[in-house]
């Protein structure tokens, strides 16, 4: 029968279990998202902080990604500039073969296939943008189709790019300017090519005239070389600086990284202790309310 002096007592133990079903519940929870609390509020004074930390490692990720593009591009530039290097130094070696041994066959076509790809590597792009347009990212940065349309084209009517840079910040108050133009890297190259198309058709042997004209165009292709050489190497050192500063943005996002778990992330392993604890603890709460419905005077009446 039900007595009125063990209501009180009923309901103390009723109140204490549902107090250890909450807190159960609560490290539950904690081991199913693995954080300490479920929103900012319950982290206390910690919690401005964690705001504040969570906003500077936003800003160190935005610098990871900012040098990963950059990194992307300058890699771009150094790809079609050493390609550009390569075909240059090769129609270099075939003009000076052919002055040294007189010899011209083959010469015309090595132009036409030098000069392509001359045009292929200016024109280049990366992610639908020309690479070497400065802002003039939508159309050609070389305009001439073949070898015959340099004659009468000056250097300022072929290139369609302008001189601006892009810039970006890569570190607090740190901002990088980087890109290559195709005028920086072809200028001199070009009138090298202009030079050859004003010889005409390369005979075998070539002219006295014409030997004097591939004698020029070589000079000029070694000047083209020592200026794209050089533009290439600044692009190389803004290549290492990217690098080095995307790094260091890294390493500072994983320290706050740090910060904020410790402040956030939940102790799995104390949360499994606690689990196993509070288990134990709801489960004798559960036993002694049984036991105390049990009780009746009758018992001890006999």
């Amino acid at each position: 029968m039900t007595r009125v002096a063990t209501i009180p007592l009923q309901r103390s133990m009723s109140a204490a279990i549902q107090r250890s079903q909450q807190q159960l519940a609560a490290t539950q929870k904690q081991l199913a998202t693995g954080k300490k609390a479920n929103d900012y509020a319950a982290l206390g004074t910690e919690a401005v902080r964690n705001l504040s930390t969570h906003s500077l490692q936003a800003k160190q990720d935005a610098y990871v990604a900012a040098a990963n593009r950059v990194g992307t591009t300058l890699s771009l530039n150094d790809a079609h500039m050493g390609a550009l290097d390569t075909s240059a130094t090769s129609l270099r070696q075939e003009l000076m073969t052919a002055i040294g041994t007189g010899k011209g066959g083959g010469l015309n076509e090595a132009i036409t296939v030098a000069f392509n790809q001359f045009r292929a590597a200016l024109n280049a792009s990366g992610g639908g943008a020309a690479l070497f347009g400065g802002s003039q990212t939508d159309g050609p940065a070389f305009l001439p189709n073949t070898l015959a349309d340099t004659l009468g084209t000056p250097a300022s009517a072929a290139f369609a790019n302008d001189g601006i840079k892009a810039a970006v910040r890569l570190s607090d108050g740190v901002d990088v300017h980087y890109g290559v133009t195709a005028s920086e890297i072809g200028a001199g190259l070009y009138s090298a090519f202009q030079t050859l198309a004003g010889a005409g058709p390369i005979g075998d042997p070539p002219t006295a005239a014409q030997r004097d004209i591939l004698t020029q165009a070589a000079g000029q292709i070694d000047a083209g070389l020592s200026g794209l050489r050089a533009v290439n190497a600044e692009n190389g050192r803004k290549q290492a600086q990217a690098e080095t500063l995307g790094t260091r943005a890294a390493d500072r996002s994983m320290l706050l990284q740090g910060i904020i778990s410790g402040n956030e992330d939940a102790d799995l392993g104390q949360v499994a202790i606690d689990l196993a604890q509070q288990k134990t603890i709801l489960e004798a709460s559960y036993s002694v309310f049984s036991q105390l419905s049990r009780l009746s005077l009758v018992s001890y009446l006999r």
